[in-house]
């Protein structure tokens, strides 16, 4: 069984969304299939399939998360520390052609989300980060073409 790497706050969040979706949403989408079966005649009610809909897709992301926790290896990023970037750091890039300045902390697949300044460890500007120091140049591929990037500061927080 292949382990996942997530953060300590990556677990807790994935934990949480379990814990909603099993107590909550799961209770909420049971009343609207009992609510739209009352209607009458299940082959034509669209409130009916709509609720068994959303809850053939809720119980296939419960199954998801199940899984995910079990195979789930947690990682404190603020007992690590190093000089170099590896899981869990949180890197400040500057982009060599536009001097932007960028921050983006290496996280687990499940818990990314770039626009908050988290990436996967497989993304390929993460796979190019890993290994390197303060100071070292990167070069990743891009949609639009090879951007390069520095790297300006390393922390584990």
């Amino acid at each position: 069984m292949e382990k996942i790497p997530m953060t300590v706050a990556g677990h807790a969040a994935l934990i949480e969304e379990l814990k909603r979706r099993t107590s909550e949403d799961r209770r909420t989408i049971i009343d609207a299939i009992s609510e739209a079966r009352a209607h009458g005649d299940l082959s034509e009610n669209a409130e009916y399939h709509a609720a068994k809909e959303q809850q053939s897709l809720n119980e296939g992301r419960i199954m998801e998360l199940e899984s995910m926790l079990a195979k789930a290896e947690v990682i404190d990023v603020s007992k690590l520390s190093g000089s170099t970037v590896k899981f869990g750091a949180t890197v400040k890039l500057v982009d060599e052609d536009t001097e932007e300045e960028k921050t983006y902390q290496i996280v687990g697949d499940a818990e990314a989300d770039a626009s908050a300044g988290r990436i996967s460890v497989s993304s390929p500007i993460a796979r190019a980060l890993i290994g390197k120091e303060e100071g070292d140049s990167i070069e990743v591929a891009a949609p639009g073409g090879a951007r390069s990037y520095g790297i300006l500061k390393i922390a584990y927080k």
